[in-house]
């Protein structure tokens, strides 16, 4: 999947394949996860949010299924 980078203090790059609701993020220690489910629209509401870490930890980390992948 292609991320793009971000400017974040503990994100690095976030990716998102829309057919399958699939979220990829890399981390700043070089960990990535893919986040399951997530739709579109809160995929471009992490991209536009102030805060990317502050958005994922509170919308998106403990409401969808995830797995490191990296």
């Amino acid at each position: 999947m292609i991320r793009d980078p971000v400017a974040s203090t503990n994100i690095a790059s976030i990716g998102y394949d829309a057919p399958s609701e699939t979220l990829e993020v890399e981390f700043t220690n070089n960990s990535v996860y893919q986040y399951y489910n997530v739709p579109a629209h809160l995929y471009d509401q992490l991209m536009m949010a102030g805060s990317k870490g502050q958005f994922l930890n509170a919308y998106i980390k403990n409401g969808y299924p995830y797995s490191r992948v990296g």
